[in-house]
C-alpha cells in the first residue's frame, strides 16, 4: 500500500506531528468548473484551512500515485488538463496501474484519506439515489463506501438533483449516521433545508465525540454531516426545484445517463441560473471546508 501513497511535505508532517489535517476532493477542480477559476477556488480552499490552522490535503491520482496533498504545480496541471478520469472505487487500480491523471470522487477520496490517516473530509454535496433509480438502478458509490469507511464527510447534504428521500432512505439501511449541523432539516445542496427530517447536532465536539465512540465501539462506518448553505447564499428549494425539472427534462431529451449524467445536469443548472448555481456552489463548499476544520480539531 506505502508504495502508491505520496504525501505532500506539509501533510507528512502534519500527521506526523498529529496535527489537524482535512481532505479535500479533486472533481471540483477538474469537473466543477473552468480554469482560471477552478485553480482560485481551490486555493481559496486550502487558504481557509490553513487561516484556521488546518492542513488541506486535495486528493487525487497521478504518475501512478495516490496524491495526499497537492503542490501548486500539481493543482495548475489538475486544473487544465483535459480528459481527467472521473475516479470512484472501481476506477483506482485502473487508473493508477496505467499511470493517468484522476481526479476522486467523494468515493474515492473517502478510501484515498483513511489510507492516509485522515479522518474528516470537506465536500460540496454527495452523490445518491438519482431520480427514477427505480427505472434505471443509478445509485451513487458514495452511499456504499459512506457505509464502510470511517471518515466523516462534511457536505451540504447530497446534490439536490436528486431524489434525497430515497438517498436518506437507503443511508439508513446501510447503517450511516446522518446528522444535521445544528438543524433537524437535511440541506438540499444549494438550499438551506429541504422537508427531509435528521438528527440535529450541535457542536463539533460533539461529532468528534460521536465519531470516537462508534470507532472504539467497532462500528466502522462513515459519517455524514449534512452543513446548510448559510440562508444568504441559498437558492430556495422550490425555486431550484424549476431549475432542476428543466436541465432533468433536457437530458432525457439528450439521452445522457450514467456517470454522465450529473456533470451535464449541474452545467445545465449553471447556465439556466445563469451562473448563481456555480457561486452558491463555491459558498457551500467555504462553508463545508471550516466546519471539516473545526472537527479535525476537536479530533
Amino acid at each position: 500500500m506505502k508504495k502508491y501513497l505520496e504525501f505532500s511535505k506539509n501533510v507528512k508532517e502534519a500527521l506526523k506531528n498529529k496535527q489537524p489535517v482535512i481532505a479535500l476532493e479533486s472533481t471540483i477542480i477538474s469537473h466543477g468548473m473552468p480554469y482560471p477559476q477552478n485553480m482560485e477556488v481551490a486555493g481559496r480552499l486550502e487558504a481557509i484551512a490553513r487561516e484556521m490552522d488546518v492542513t488541506p490535503a486535495t486528493i487525487c491520482l497521478m504518475d501512478g500515485k495516490v496524491k495526499i496533498g497537492l503542490e501548486k504545480a500539481d493543482l495548475e496541471i489538475l486544473a487544465k488538463a483535459n480528459n481527467v478520469a472521473k475516479v470512484s472505487r472501481r476506477d483506482i487500480g485502473r487508473i493508477i496501474a496505467l499511470k493517468k491523471l484522476g481526479a476522486t470522487t467523494v468515493a474515492a477520496t473517502m478510501i484515498a484519506a483513511n489510507w492516509a490517516g485522515i479522518k474528516v473530509f470537506a465536500t460540496g454535496g454527495i452523490g445518491g439515489v438519482h431520480r427514477n433509480a427505480e427505472d434505471t438502478f443509478d445509485v451513487s458509490n458514495d452511499l456504499i463506501e459512506l457505509s464502510r469507511v470511517p471518515v466523516i464527510v462534511v457536505s451540504a447534504g447530497a446534490k439536490a438533483i436528486l431524489d434525497l428521500p430515497k438517498t436518506l432512505e437507503y443511508l439508513e439501511t446501510m447503517g450511516v449516521p446522518i446528522y444535521g449541523y445544528k438543524t433537524d432539516r437535511f440541506p438540499a445542496f444549494y438550499s438551506s433545508q429541504s422537508n427531509q427530517v435528521v438528527d440535529k447536532i450541535d457542536t463539533p465536539r460533539q461529532i468528534a465525540d460521536i465519531y470516537k465512540t462508534n470507532i472504539e465501539l467497532g462500528l466502522n462506518n462513515g459519517m455524514l454531516i449534512a452543513n446548510p448553505i448559510p440562508e444568504k447564499y441559498e437558492i430556495p428549494f422550490d425555486e431550484m426545484e424549476k431549475y432542476i425539472n428543466s436541465a432533468l427534462e433536457k437530458a432525457t431529451e439528450n439521452n445522457i445517463t450514467g456517470r454522465e449524467l450529473t456533470p451535464f445536469l449541474l452545467s445545465e443548472i449553471v447556465k439556466i441560473t445563469e451562473g448563481k448555481s456555480l457561486q452558491t456552489n463555491i459558498k457551500l463548499v467555504e462553508n463545508n471546508v471550516q466546519l471539516a476544520c473545526e472537527i479535525a480539531k476537536e479530533l
